[in-house]
C-alpha cells in the first residue's frame, strides 16, 4: 500500500506538470497579450519557470523516496542534468528555462503515448513499417519546430511569425537545406536561434538515430526492421551492436563539431566578443558539419572569402559529415585498428573517390564559369578559395562566399548537377548521394566497354543496386521537375532561377539566386515539400506507401524492345 501511496503521488506529480507545461507553452506564445494586459509578463515568466524547477525537484524526489532510481537510473540523471541546466539558466533568461523544461514534458508527453497509452500499439504499429517511422518522425519535429518559431519570443521584435514562414524555416533546418525566407541572424531572437540549432542538430543526426537512441536509454527494445533501417540511415557498416552504432555516430558527431568550434572561434574571436564568438563558432560548425548552410550573418560568409582559416574550417566540416558516418567509422579503424586488416570497405572506397572527382571537377568548372562573372577582378588566391569553397558547399551545404545571383549560366548548370548528386549515404546531406551517381557511371561504362558486369576495385556490384539507382534518379527527376512546372505556373521568376531553387531545395543545399523570401505562401509549400521529401529520400516514400505483394510462382515470356 505504501508503494501505491508514492506511485500515485508520482502520478499526480506528473499531472500537474502537464498542466504547468500547458501553462508555460501559453506564457511563451501569448507574450504580448500578457504583456498588454498586465505589464508584467517578465514576471510572469520568472514565477513561471520557478514553479517549472520547483515541480522538477518535487518529482526527482518523489522518485527517490519511491525506490524507482534503479529503475529509472537514465531518467533520474536526465531530470539532475535539467535542474542544474535550468538553474543556471534562471539567472540569464528566464524563458530558456521554461523552453527547456518544455522539451522534457514534451518527451515525455510522446513517451507516454507511445508506450504507454493503448497498451504501446502506436508504437508497435510505428516498427512494422519503419519508413512511415522515419516519415512521421521528421514530421513531428518539424511540426514542433514550427510552434516554436512561431512563438514571439523566437523572433527580435516579438511578434508572432506566420505559420508559413515558421514552417519554411522549421523544415529548412530539420532537412538540414539552409534556404531562408528571413534573415537569421536579424529577425530571430537568441531563442530563435537556438531552436533553429536544436532542428539542425537532430536534423543530421538523423530523426531513426536519436529517436533510437531515446528508446534504448528507456529501456524499449529495438525490433530487426529498426535496427536494418538505423543500418541504411548511417551507411553500410559491419557493425552488428546497434548502440555502439549510435554511440559512435553521436560521439563522432559531437567531436567533430567541437574541432571545428575550436578553429572557428580563432577567426571570430578577432571581431567580437569572447562570449559571442563562441556561440558564433558553435552555431557555424554544426551547421556546417550538418550540411546545413545556415549562417547568423546577413550576407553568409562572404566577408570571409578570403580567410583561409574559415574556407578551410568550414569546407572540411562539409566534406566530414557528407561523407556518411560508416565511411567515418571505417576511416577511423582504418588508420587506428592495426590489430585488424588494413582495409577500406567497397562503400568507402567509393563515397571517398567520388567525392574527391566531383570536389575537383566542381573547383575547376567553377573556376572558368566564374572567371569573368561572380569572380571578375579577384586576385588569383580570391578565386582559388571562391571555387573551392563553392565547389564543396554546392552538393548540399548552402553556404556562400560569394553572391550567388551573379552566377553565369554555365556556372547554374554545373551547380545544379552537383545540388543534384549530393553528398553520401548515411551522411547529413542530401541529393541522390554519391554512390548513387557512381553506380549510374559504372552501368554507363560497362555498356560502352561491352560488359555485363558492374565492376570496380576488383569487385562485382550487385544489378539490384544499379536497378535501384536507376528508380531513385528517375522518381527524383519526376518529383523536381512536376514541382518545377507547376512554380513556373505560379511565380514570375526566370525559369534558371526556380530550376536553381527547387534541385537546392530538393538537394537540401541552401544555395539561392535570391528569389526564396519573395516567393508565394503557394510557392513556399512546395519548396517546402521539396526539402522534405529530399531528406527523407524517394525510395523511403515509396517503401512507406507501397502494398508489398507476395510474388507468383510464375514469370511471363520474355521479349526484347528497340532502346535508343
Amino acid at each position: 500500500m505504501p508503494s501505491e501511496k508514492k506511485s500515485g503521488t508520482i502520478s499526480h506529480i506528473e499531472l500537474i506538470a502537464y498542466l504547468l507545461a500547458i501553462w508555460s507553452f501559453l506564457v511563451l506564445f501569448l507574450e504580448p497579450i500578457i504583456e498588454y494586459y498586465t505589464g508584467a509578463y517578465k514576471t510572469i515568466v520568472f514565477i513561471t519557470a520557478l514553479a517549472n524547477l520547483g515541480l522538477l525537484v518535487l518529482t526527482i524526489l518523489s522518485r527517490l523516496l519511491s525506490g524507482e532510481v534503479k529503475q529509472s537510473k537514465t531518467i533520474v540523471y536526465f531530470d539532475l542534468a535539467m535542474l542544474i541546466l535550468g538553474s543556471l539558466l534562471l539567472s540569464y533568461q528566464a524563458k530558456f528555462v521554461i523552453f527547456f523544461l518544455l522539451i522534457r514534458q514534451t518527451w515525455f508527453i510522446v513517451q507516454f503515448l507511445l508506450f504507454t497509452a493503448f497498451e504501446g500499439k502506436i508504437y508497435k504499429l510505428l516498427m512494422k513499417n519503419p519508413p512511415v517511422s522515419l516519415m512521421l518522425s521528421f514530421a513531428a519535429v518539424i511540426l514542433v519546430g514550427t510552434i516554436l518559431l512561431m512563438l514571439p519570443a523566437s523572433s527580435t521584435e516579438g511578434y508572432i511569425t506566420n505559420f508559413i514562414d515558421a514552417l519554411f524555416t522549421a523544415t529548412s533546418a530539420t532537412c538540414v537545406t539552409g534556404l531562408i525566407v528571413v534573415d537569421t541572424g536579424t529577425y530571430y531572437s537568441l531563442f530563435g536561434q537556438i531552436v533553429i540549432l536544436l532542428l539542425i542538430q537532430i536534423g543530421g543526426l538523423g530523426i531513426m538515430t536519436i529517436s533510437t537512441a531515446f528508446a534504448i536509454m528507456l529501456g524499449q527494445r529495438i525490433s530487426l526492421n529498426v535496427q536494418n533501417v538505423m543500418h541504411q540511415v548511417v551507411g553500410e557498416t559491419p557493425v552488428i551492436d546497434v548502440f555502439k552504432l549510435l554511440r559512435g555516430t553521436v560521439l563522432v558527431t559531437l567531436l567533430i563539431e567541437l574541432i571545428g568550434a575550436m578553429f572557428l572561434f580563432f577567426s571570430f574571436a578577432n571581431m567580437m566578443p569572447v562570449a559571442k564568438a563562441i556561440y558564433y563558432s558553435i552555431f557555424h560548425s554544426v551547421s556546417a558539419f550538418c550540411n546545413a548552410g545556415f549562417s547568423l550573418w546577413s550576407g553568409n560568409l562572404v566577408s570571409f572569402v578570403e580567410s583561409p582559416l574559415v574556407n578551410f574550417s568550414i569546407t572540411f566540416l562539409i566534406i566530414l559529415g557528407g561523407l556518411g558516418f560508416a565511411v567515418l567509422i571505417d576511416i577511423y579503424h582504418f588508420f587506428f585498428h592495426h590489430q585488424q586488416v588494413r582495409k577500406l570497405a567497397l562503400h568507402s572506397k567509393i563515397v571517398l573517390t567520388a567525392t574527391a572527382l566531383l570536389i575537383v571537377s566542381g573547383f575547376i568548372g567553377l573556376y572558368i564559369g566564374e572567371y569573368y562573372s561572380s569572380m571578375k577582378g579577384f586576385t588569383v588566391s580570391r578565386r582559388v578559395f571562391s571555387s573551392w569553397f563553392q565547389s564543396v558547399t554546392a552538393r548540399t551545404a548552402g553556404f556562400n562566399t560569394i553572391d550567388i545571383s551573379l552566377y553565369s549560366s554555365a556556372s547554374v548548370l554545373l551547380t545544379v548537377i552537383l545540388m543534384f548528386i549530393g553528398a553520401s549515404p548515411g551522411s547529413t546531406g542530401g541529393g541522390i548521394k554519391t554512390t548513387t551517381f557512381s553506380v549510374l557511371v559504372l552501368s554507363v561504362l560497362s555498356m560502352l566497354s561491352g560488359k555485363n558486369d558492374l565492376l570496380i576495385f576488383k569487385r562485382k556490384i550487385p544489378q539490384s543496386n544499379a536497378r535501384e539507382a536507376t528508380t531513385l534518379v528517375t522518381l527524383a527527376l519526376a518529383i523536381i521537375l512536376t514541382i518545377i512546372f507547376i512554380l513556373l505556373l505560379i511565380e514570375p521568376f526566370p525559369f534558371e532561377k526556380i530550376l536553381f531553387e527547387a534541385f537546392s531545395a530538393f538537394g537540401t543545399v541552401g544555395l539561392s539566386m535570391g528569389i526564396t523570401s519573395q516567393l508565394s505562401y503557394a510557392g513556399k509549400l512546395l519548396i517546402t515539400i521539396l526539402m522534405y521529401i529530399g531528406r527523407i529520400g524517394p525510395l523511403t516514400l515509396v517503401y512507406a506507401i507501397s502494398i508489398r505483394k507476395r510474388q507468383p510462382n510464375f514469370s511471363y515470356a520474355e521479349e526484347k524492345i528497340s532502346i535508343g
